[in-house]
């Protein structure tokens, strides 16, 4: 597996997520590494939610990453 920074996984997330709400989900996780649940108090939605969202955008972030 290739080892990214940081900052090229910010800059792909903010060059493919558009929805800026799902930027930060996305790198309160891979960024932060916050658990799904930390991610669910600190933006108040259900950790299910959290899940579906970053399980959603990661797919989209996937392919510049590998």
């Amino acid at each position: 597996m290739i080892d990214y920074s940081n900052s090229q996984i910010s800059a792909v997330i903010d060059e493919h997520i558009h929805n800026i709400k799902y930027r930060e989900i996305l790198k309160d996780r891979l960024i932060d590494g916050l658990t799904f649940s930390e991610i669910a108090d600190k933006r108040n939605y259900s950790e299910r939610q959290i899940k579906n969202i970053v399980y959603r955008n990661f797919e989209k972030i996937f392919d510049f990453l590998s």
